[in-house]
């Protein structure tokens, strides 16, 4: 590996991580693009350097996430009976994208949805609409549900889930610092699913470089991991000491980020 190579991906686990602790995304929106160029100049196939990016994004999080969780359940923010009753929907969401839907689906019809959909999640976050005061987290089957959507959806675009987990429970009148901290916590069974899936979806694609396991390239996985661990709690820190409103505002603009590149893809 060159000391460039090196250092790029270095810089890519200090950024995500951060992301990751501040608003509990995990850093798959910052990593995924970045890792297909840099897979691209390492000589993959297009196509093929889009799934081992988003499968080692998601990789990723598996690592800062619980970096991530440590730090914000110091600070009693984790509400973990709603991420105990969302894990399993999460779960089984997960496999189905991993294992199967990842590598049959359109790509430009789902990153043209998940366009419009994030971006009109981000209009209402930044927005600051509040949700009524009786509306509160649905029951057992209701959270099974909305934890399969959230694990579906994360596996094929290798986010964390927080793009759709928090403005889900923001809606649901869970405060904001704790609908990050959960989703923080919701990382890692989603990553851990995902990466699964990936491994054994993987096993017999052609072209995969010599250092990848299925979907999975693992210097990058490294690297990035052992980066973005140091760099999550400090994210965790910065959002407990962000006021309400600027935090919302902040994920906001990383969700319109989100938006636009997925579009991007979509209509390219």
């Amino acid at each position: 590996m060159s000391s460039l190579l090196f250092l790029q991906l270095l810089l890519l686990g200090l950024g995500s991580g951060f992301l990751a602790g501040l608003l509990g995304i995990g850093g798959g929106m910052v990593l995924v693009p970045f890792l297909t160029m840099l897979l691209s100049g390492q000589g993959v196939e297009t196509s093929l350097a889009v799934k081992m990016a988003i499968a080692t994004a998601m990789a990723t999080i598996v690592f800062t996430s619980i970096s991530s969780v440590r730090a914000h359940h110091r600070r009693g923010a984790v509400r973990w009976p709603i991420a105990g009753r969302l894990a399993p929907g999460i779960v089984a969401g997960a496999l189905l994208a991993s294992l199967g839907v990842f590598s049959i689906i359109k790509g430009s019809h789902l990153a043209i949805f998940f366009g419009v959909f994030v971006a009109f999640s981000a209009t209402q976050m930044f927005l600051g609409r509040q949700p009524a005061p009786s509306r509160r987290m649905p029951g057992a089957a209701g959270q099974f549900g909305a934890g399969a959507a959230i694990g579906f959806l994360s596996g094929l675009v290798g986010a964390g889930g927080g793009f759709i987990s928090v403005p889900f429970m923001v809606w649901r009148n869970v405060p904001v610092h704790q609908a990050v901290a959960t989703s923080a916590a919701l990382g890692f069974p989603i990553a851990v699913t995902n990466v699964i899936g990936y491994m054994w979806a993987g096993a017999s694609a052609h072209g995969l470089p010599p250092d990848a396991i299925g979907y999975l390239w693992l210097p990058a996985l490294a690297i990035i991991a052992i980066a973005s661990a140091g760099t999550a709690p400090l994210g965790a820190k910065a959002a407990h000491a962000l006021p309400v409103k600027l935090l919302k505002r902040t994920f906001a603009c990383g969700l319109y980020l989100l938006a636009i590149y997925m579009a991007w893809k979509g209509f390219a």
